[in-house]
């Protein structure tokens, strides 16, 4: 078992050692995905965060990357243990569901099925078993919360930026093939998607796309970056959504850190938040670390939550694949107790493939705002720092 897993590492690390060799031959590799106008997040050649992208370049507490790599792939790094595999009962979603009602069903990692107003609403689809180039990179521990050839008829697909477990150029094909949907992303991805015969959609923040007869896709900020091949870093934009509805918005917040924290506040003044589709995973590279540059942990999330003023969010992209050193279930516990710290309600992880019911929006709980300072303290106790 030692050996293959010393076997895996070895093929992996190889991987990654090919991706960087061929980062000298920029012909090969550094692809221009679009080209335009200079504006306040791309200077002509790449994109960039409006508010600054140091924290995305480098590792949390100013690690090395290489260290980092080397020890995640031997398994050295003193990580929390996860389990092998994760136990999950798959749903059958329904063909539509109809009128205001809405429906979520979380399929893993940052994959949810959104059904509303007879829209089925596709976010960052993966169902390949590893998220990395070349079939190669982590595992996924939890298989799909609904089986592929469970899925209803998809219209809408979401897909955020060009990392491998957000953009799994296999399943989009499939669902291209079988479904045809509207796939809307940010500028640049749709050249990456339509190299693998797949047509989408591609709009800058701000960016307005209809989806139906009173159904509005939102490209909207967040802090993040974009990559296929280390050498094309940040050729492609990255984004979240808001999906305006009449009962209500869906936002889904892609991946992202909190950088200046006014992207949530930015979605809010689109209208009324129904439902949230917040990350809170892969946020620790070492230990008791509360958040990264380029993924907000709980601590981040609730205060994402709060400035929304959504009136329900669901947990998303912890739990399916492990990117990070917090241990396997860390993320949600995190998550209840700073929402119990901060007084809110609303928030919380849900089961991967079990459907959720969203209540109809109304103006959510009101809780006084909580510092970062203040909320850190609040959870100071034996039973968060226990929480690897």
């Amino acid at each position: 078992m030692k050996m293959l897993r010393w076997l895996g590492a070895g093929l992996l690390f190889l991987a990654v050692l090919l991706c960087l060799a061929v980062t000298i031959v920029p012909a090969f590799l550094d692809r221009v995905y679009y080209r335009g106008p200079a504006s306040a997040h791309f200077d002509a050649a790449r994109f960039f965060n409006p508010d600054g992208d140091a924290d995305t370049f480098r590792m949390p507490g100013n690690r090395s990357r290489s260290g980092f790599l080397v020890r995640y792939l031997t398994g050295n790094d003193d990580r929390p243990r996860w389990p092998a595999q994760v136990a999950v009962t798959p749903a059958r979603p329904p063909a539509r569901v109809a009128g205001d009602r809405m429906v979520a069903t979380w399929i893993g990692h940052a994959t949810v099925l959104v059904q509303t107003r007879g829209l089925n609403i596709l976010t960052d689809p993966v169902w390949s078993e590893h998220a990395g180039p070349f079939g190669i990179g982590p595992g996924r521990v939890a298989p799909p919360g609904v089986r592929f050839e469970d899925l209803p008829k998809i219209d809408v697909v979401l897909v955020s930026h060009d990392h491998y477990d957000h953009m799994d150029l296999s399943t989009l094909k499939q669902l291209w093939a079988r479904d045809r949907p509207r796939i809307v992303t940010s500028l640049g991805n749709d050249t990456i998607l339509r190299s693998a015969g797949i047509e989408a959609i591609a709009a800058d923040w701000g960016g307005r796309v209809k989806i139906g007869r009173d159904a509005t896709v939102v490209v909207t900020r967040n802090h993040h970056w974009g990559s296929r091949w280390f050498a094309d870093r940040n050729r492609a934009l990255w984004s979240s959504f808001t999906v305006q509805l009449p009962g209500g918005n869906l936002f889904f917040a892609g991946d992202t850190g909190m950088g200046d924290g006014e992207w949530p506040v930015e979605a809010a003044r689109l209208g009324p938040v129904r439902l949230a589709l917040l990350p809170i995973g892969a946020f620790r590279f070492g230990e008791g670390q509360m958040g990264a540059g380029s993924h907000i942990g709980p601590v981040d999330a609730v205060e994402v939550y709060r400035r929304l003023q959504a009136h329900s969010a669901i947990a998303i992209h912890w739990g399916t694949f492990r990117l990070s050193y917090e241990g396997y279930n860390t993320p949600p516990r995190l998550l209840e107790a700073a929402m119990a710290c901060t007084g809110q309600r609303g928030f919380a992880g849900v089961p991967i493939g079990r459907p959720v019911t969203i209540p109809r929006y109304a103006t959510p709980f009101s809780s006084p705002p909580v510092t970062r300072d203040a909320l850190l303290r609040c959870l100071d106790t034996p039973a968060v720092r226990a929480l690897r």
